[in-house]
Order: C-alpha cells, then structure tokens, then sequence
C-alpha cells in the first residue's frame, strides 16, 4: 500500500453508501436519497454511459443546473473512466460551441429548460443539421468531435436521446461490465477538464486527475466536517468550489447536502432553518444577500462555519458581519489551476486571522511570494506575485502548451498572476490580480475574451474592458469603445446585441465612447488610466 491511498471520484461514493448507506445524503426538493440511493441512482447513470458509448479517457460535457442528474453523472462519468467537462450554465451559443469542440468531447449532457433559459434552444440554434449514423452516432453541424447528444427534459432536437431512454439503454450493462471497468480507472488519469476564462482571449480548459481528492479529505479534517454536518448546495456545480467543497466533502464525510438549483437568499435560509444545515458557502455576493435576507426575517438556525474565499479588503466586513449574525467564518485562497482553497484558516484561528487573511498554505503545499519584475523572492509584509507548487496543481491547459509553459515554470510553480503578501503570523492574505482579470460575483471574466468579441461588431473599430467598483458583485465590466470612422452606434443597442450570445456575467454594465485609449510607449493600453477614467465618470452619473 502507497504512504497514501490513491482513490478516484467513482470509489468516493461505493466507499461512503458502504460506510453510510442508511444515512440522508441528497435533498432536492421532495427527493430524498439515502447514501445506498445515491450509490444505485449513480451506478445506473454510469450503465447507460457505456450504453451509450463513452469509451475510457473520453470527454463528457454537461450544461445543466444543479439537479440530482448532475450529482449523479459527476460521479458515475468518473467511474467509467471519462472525464467530465463542466459548462457554465451562463454560457451561451457560442460559449459552448467553443469549449465542447476545443475539449473534443464526443457527448454533451444538456438540460433542456431552466426558467426562462432555453438551453435546448440556444442548442438548436447552434446545430441547424443534426445526422444519425449507422453506428448510432450523430454528425452535428458546427460540432465536429460530438458523436452523441442527450437532454435531460423534454427532447426537442432530433435524433438525441432523452434522460429516460439514456437511462433505459443502461439496463443492458450488467454489474460486472460496470465493476470492470471501474477497477481499470488510473487515479493519476484525465478526470476534469474545467474552463476558466484567461487574459488572452478564449477560456482555457484546466486539467485535473484524481489526485484533487486527498486534499479535500485533509481540509474536512482540518475544519472538522462530518456526517452530522448539513451542507446548503445552491453554489453552481459547474465551478470547482461546489464541487469540491460541497459534493466532494459531503460524500467523503457521510454529510448531507440541500441541493438548489438556483440561489435566492431566503430560499435558502428557510432550508437551511427546516434542514438543519449547518454549513454555508458563497461568494461575497451570496453573504450579503443571506445577510440582507436573515436581518429582513431572523430564523432560527444552527450553523456552525462558513466558508468566505479571499481576504481581500472588500471581504472583510463581510466576513465580520456574517460572524456576527450566523456562525465563524473562515477564508481560503484557490483558483481552477490549484483546486479549490490551497490555502485555508480554520475554526482555531483568530477572529482576525480567519476574516482578514486568506489562510495558511494546505499540506504539501509551498507558496512564493515574488517581484513581478524580477522574479526574485519577496520578505514578509512585502507584496508580490504569488507563486504556488503542490501535488494537486492542475497538469496543465488542455490542448494548449504554449499557455500551459507561460503558467508552469520548469520548477512545477504555478505563476498565479495574483497579488498577495504573507504575514509574520504565516497567513497569506489575497490582494488581487496582476492579471487584468475581473471577477464579477465569483465569475472570472477576461477582458481580452470580451474585447475580442466586441471587435467582431462593424461599427467598433477597437474596445477595451476594465474593472468598476460594485457593492454587490465586488466589480463589474466597463468597456470603453473607439468607433470606426464614420460608425454610429447606441451604447444600449451594443450591450442587447451581445445578450443571449455571450455569458452574461461577461456582458459590460457601460459602454464608454472615446476617440483614443492612453498608451504607454511600448504601445500596450494603460488600463490603470482607463480605470480611474471610468470611476470619474460613472461616479459623477451616480451622482448627478
């Protein structure tokens, strides 16, 4: 046996129906599932997956909202030996198109409807010709890899299978074919592949293999989760802290999790008051409106921690309040690229620590914090890029090594492109990007994907997008706009034509005409300048 027992994401959840098969482990609205329910509803997912065709090492592609159908196949595409490819549920046409086909997945998991958001419909629009092969696969216009199509809802493309004929295909697998195919899982193999948006343009796809699910088992000790702990789910399962720090830790600790598929802040604190919960997590957007909705209506509730990433100066407050009027906080620093919170407080901790720093590096980690310029190591309380080095690190940018060796020196550190400093009381506290990223309510948003795709409208001739303060999202996307010679244009009418095409979070909230942008001599934009421009302007139309 290895000093540590290498695991995969398919054994998490035969270990822990195994250990807990009596016990809750799924609430979502009336369903409720036992961990030996989980356990049967995933391994009859994991069947109709090799029904349908999905071969070892494959991509699976899921555009779904948080529902049991995701939990399941989180679990059961890992079990086969696939990897799954998690979509933003705030993509649109074109942001699937790109990261189904730059994955090469060969299926896509769709749901049908959520709301007023016509998934299948934004499908449709995307796929005019869709051909049914002999084989049984499908040849899909605009999507050269996808050889299969499934809707989880009512099937309105043609020649794609529903969730119950999937699942109906799957009675033919027996249990051995099932159990064989689990036991050749490499726990050092492809299990994700998660886009997150870069600054050159189009989102990048991470790559993680198994190796992820130690790291959530040592910080559930560290914070002293287990299978009494209720954990609230309304975090979208497509991002890496709700399906690590969530589902992951639930399943690995024998918890419960209240799974929402969407987030409203009363929604949940009503759950979590009839549940019992006793954990939440969130962005600062999530905090405050569970904050605004318990000061609207008290309930009485029986949390015990909460989970608050960053330590940046905007959090802080925040995180005072939350500690206040629910339960102690603590906060955590992680990106795609690391996993989820490499670096993490804990209930020991004080107040302070665990409100205004971002934790303590995770075992085997090591953190660097460097001059950007010179690349040399910076002391204590001076600021810097922060490097880091650790056994779950991602492998690397799918399909792209050029970016892959601009992120991951020859030494295995990660160059962040954050801003941090490290204390002398060994906490690291988050201050931001290098990097001209934003991040809009928890959602990274790269301005050169969104200039890029402003560039494509005839009237523009070049855009720039920056960051403006918000109380709310923490900071939304401005952008600033030259027009071509000649060229008319109405900001709203720019804003409406990108609606429903890109994710919303990356649409800007202004548009800003001007006739140059400030350059350095080197030619780059000088977006510092076009950042103090937009909160002179914008501030001045607050206040007028």
């Amino acid at each position: 046996m290895e000093w540590y027992r290498k695991r995969t994401m398919g054994s998490l959840l035969d270990d822990a129906a195994a250990r807990w098969g009596t016990r809750e482990a799924v609430v979502y609205g009336d369903l409720r599932l036992t961990y030996a329910d989980f356990k049967r509803e995933t391994d009859r997912v994991a069947k109709a997956l090799i029904a349908l065709g999905v071969q070892p090492g494959e991509r699976v592609a899921l555009w779904l909202t948080n529902r049991p159908e995701w939990l399941y196949l989180m679990y059961a595409i890992a079990k086969v030996g696939a990897c799954i490819v998690p979509l933003n549920t705030r993509y649109r046409t074109d942001d699937v198109a790109y990261t189904v086909t730059q994955s090469r997945s060969a299926t896509l998991i769709a749901i049908d409807r959520s709301g007023p958001v016509d998934y299948q419909g934004m499908l449709m629009e995307s796929m005019p010709q869709i051909l049914a092969n002999d084989d049984g696969t499908l040849d899909v216009s605009h999507y050269p890899h996808l050889e299969r199509l499934v809707v989880v809802g009512e099937k309105r493309l043609p020649h794609v299978k529903d969730w119950d004929e999937f699942l109906a295909a799957g009675a033919s697998i027996g249990d051995e074919a099932l159990a064989a195919r689990a036991a050749a899982v490499d726990p050092d193999g492809l299990m994700m592949i998660a886009y997150t948006s870069g600054t050159t343009g189009h989102p990048k796809g991470v790559m993680h293999t198994h190796v992820p699910i130690r790291m959530v088992q040592e910080r559930a000790m560290a914070l002293g989760m287990s299978k009494t702990d209720v954990h609230m789910n309304y975090l979208p399962l497509f991002h890496i802290y709700a399906f690590s720090e969530i589902s992951m830790t639930a399943v690995i600790t024998g918890a419960k999790q209240i799974l929402m598929d969407l987030f409203d802040g009363d929604t949940v604190l009503d759950l979590c008051e009839r549940e019992g919960g006793t954990i939440l997590h969130g962005f600062e957007a999530h905090w405050i409106d569970l904050l605004n909705a318990q000061e609207r209506r008290p309930r009485k509730l029986n949390l015990r921690l909460g989970t608050l990433p960053s330590g940046q100066d905007s959090t802080i407050p925040v995180a005072e309040r939350a500690h206040d009027v629910f339960c102690p906080t603590i906060t955590g620093f992680g990106m795609s690229e690391t996993w989820a919170y490499v670096a993490i407080s804990n209930a020991a901790h004080t107040r302070e620590q665990r409100t205004h720093a971002s934790g303590m590096p995770m075992t085997d980690y090591e953190f660097r914090v460097v001059d950007n310029d010179t690349g040399r190591d910076l002391p204590v309380g001076r600021p810097g890029e922060l490097l880091v080095r650790g056994y779950a690190v991602m492998k690397g940018y799918w399909d792209k090594p050029e970016a892959t060796a601009q992120t991951i020196d020859a030494d295995g550190w990660l160059h962040t492109g954050d801003m941090a400093v490290e204390r002398e009381d060994g906490h690291f506290v988050f201050l931001g990007r290098y990097k001209d990223m934003l991040k809009v309510g928890g959602e990274n948003v790269a301005p050169a994907e969104v200039e890029a795709y402003m560039r494509t409208f005839p009237e523009i001739a070049d855009a720039a997008v920056v960051a403006y303060p918000d109380a709310r999202l923490t900071e939304v996307p401005v952008a600033f706009v030259i027009l071509k010679p000649g060229a008319q244009a109405v900001a709203g009418e720019l804003l409406a034509r990108m609606k429903h095409r890109i994710a919303s979070f990356k649409i800007p909230r202004h548009v800003l005409f001007v006739e140059a942008f400030p350059m350095t001599s080197s030619g780059k934009i000088r977006k510092v300048e076009l950042r103090a421009q937009a909160r002179t302007l914008l501030d001045a139309r607050a206040a007028s």
